[in-house]
């Protein structure tokens, strides 16, 4: 879960790490009645997505009526497919120099890698790989900390002991969260040593929300700001809208065969609306799960056809046509064709559950594909 930065910043600060003072709002006008912080101030969209300064939704204001124009110029606005729904508003810093600092899970050495530059900001890109140092330690505070210690001697006098510290901080707050990854940039530093998180990333793992109560709560309190993780916290499966103008509906199961079938559509020039692994042993006779599903996918204002694509080992498909027929009689609100791609056990019976409900079975993807283009087609010549 891609935190956003408002988030990632309360759950730093509940854990002794300096932060700019800040509000979050979601609407133009509560910038004139929220409790403010002193001013001069940043107001920064909210998005799963770096490069918010370049993209033009990090904005500075001196006074009010400033703090009211930027809010109604972010919020709202379309950045790189995502809409910005609230802003944070935070009190300037100045006067103080930028570092970076970062955490990053290695998954091939299975231990983190620690990141420090003393050149931070929006264009860390930039900075020569010599003025980077990183080096890979084992998933323990002690070894993070000695890490970063040992990294820092490699900046200068003014800034090393404020990126330690930080990094100290840091590194337990990496563990505690069993995040993937860390990431603050800018690190400020003023010239008395003290430090303050400028911006916040944090990447946490779904698969840890259970244990992660903090999280948890975030993810429930604000399931409008995270509404895939909060699904799958609900339901139990993995639904995600990959593109709100997707014209076709995934009813899929298996992260990776749901990921090349997107790909696939993708490559064929079609737009898929949502990635899904429905775990189809997860089903046990009932249609609760399918059912969900097709609600969802019906809220998708583009889709025009629904694609089913499911590779069957212990699954048996015939029962499976019988629970998705019913889904479809429970769902209403997807009044859209259905095209079914079925592979594996019990196909025979699946063929004749489907053919009775006037849904075609196809064994090839090329087919169903075809299939789903004519239905497409369909569509649009019927608007037009």
């Amino acid at each position: 879960m891609y935190l956003l930065e408002h988030d990632a910043k309360e759950l730093l600060a509940a854990r002794g790490i300096t932060v700019p003072a800040g509000v979050l709002i979601e609407s133009a006008a509560a910038a004139r009645t929220a409790s403010l912080p002193a001013g001069p101030w940043v107001v920064k969209g909210q998005i799963a997505a770096g490069g918010r300064g370049k993209a033009g939704i990090i904005l500075q204001a001196t006074s009010i009526a400033e703090l009211g124009a930027s809010a109604r110029h972010i919020i709202g606005a379309k950045v790189k497919g995502q809409r910005v729904a609230a802003a944070r508003i935070e009190q300037q810093v100045s006067g103080a120099s930028e570092a970076y600092v970062g955490f990053l899970l290695d998954a091939a050495s299975g231990g983190v890698r620690v990141i420090l530059s003393a050149s931070g900001g929006m264009d860390i890109e930039q900075v020569p790989p010599e003025r980077i140092y990183s080096a890979v330690a084992p998933p323990e505070v002690r070894s993070l900390v000695e890490c970063v210690r040992q990294l820092a001697q490699n900046l200068s006098d003014e800034i090393a002991p404020a990126v330690s510290d930080a990094g100290k901080k840091l590194a337990i707050a990496f563990l505690e969260l069993e995040a993937m990854l860390i990431e603050i940039n800018p690190l400020f530093v003023y010239p008395d040593g003290r430090w303050v998180a400028g911006d916040a990333k944090i990447v946490t793992d779904d698969n840890a929300l259970p244990r992660q109560t903090a999280l948890e709560a975030l993810v429930i309190s604000r399931s409008a700001a995270y509404p895939d993780v909060a699904r799958k916290n609900e339901h139990g499966f993995d639904y995600v809208v990959v593109d709100p103008e997707g014209e076709i509906g995934l009813l899929t199961t298996g992260a990776g065969l749901s990921m090349m079938l997107i790909d696939e559509l993708h490559a064929a020039g079609l737009k898929p609306y949502n990635f899904l692994d429905i775990r189809t042993g997860g089903l046990r006779g009932e249609t609760r799960r399918l059912t969900q599903v097709l609600k969802w996918i019906g809220e998708g204002q583009k889709v025009r056809v629904l694609l089913v694509n499911i590779f069957a080992g212990i699954t048996d498909l015939g029962e499976f046509s019988r629970l998705l027929v019913e889904a479809i009689a429970a769902a209403p609100q997807l009044k859209v064709p259905v095209v079914a791609r079925l592979v594996g056990n019990g196909l025979p019976a699946a063929r004749e559950v489907l053919a009775a409900a006037g849904i075609a079975l196809h064994t090839d993807l090329d087919e169903a594909l075809a299939a789903v283009r004519a239905h497409l087609s369909q569509s649009r010549n019927g608007q037009d």
